[in-house]
């Protein structure tokens, strides 16, 4: 199944901020809406990613002056993306080979979606969920 599909199926709002914001307000978002990252839109493209793990960093690295610094300064860049036609498993593998947990989802340049590893690793269970019930009803009808 490709990523195009699970997204389908969730709102379509995703929450982001800018380069130009400031690192307090990326993290009183990533706070408020309790989500792990966030991309970093400049204008229809995606700059790059600011994440619990920037934020950190940054400010074991720099102290609180950090957080009146802009985003496009310590964020994630460039982006790791996919496609919206990648299959769930190639991007669930790519998320663990570059130990990343979330990815922009992208047609051409622009971003339609954004996907964490939960997001993957939840589909993937269902399926399996799905085909160990499939067997327990072929063996109980056999």
């Amino acid at each position: 199944m490709s990523v195009a599909k699970i997204i389908a199926s969730r709102d379509h709002t995703i929450v982001s901020c800018t380069p130009q914001d400031s690192v307090l307000l990326a993290a009183k978002l990533l706070a408020d809406k309790r989500i792990g990252a966030l991309p970093v839109m400049d204008g229809e493209g995606i700059a790059g990613i600011f994440s619990e793990r920037d934020l950190l960093y940054c400010v074991a690295r720099d102290g609180a002056a950090i957080l009146e610094r802009a985003v496009g300064e310590v964020m994630t860049s460039p982006a790791i993306t996919i496609e919206s036609d990648t299959d769930a498993l190639k991007a669930l593998s790519l998320m663990t080979r570059r130990r990343i947990r979330h990815l922009p989802v992208m047609e051409g340049e622009k971003m339609v979606g954004f996907v964490s590893i939960g997001d993957l690793v939840k589909h993937r269970m269902e399926i399996i969920e799905a085909e160990a019930q499939q067997m327990r009803d072929y063996i109980t009808t056999a």
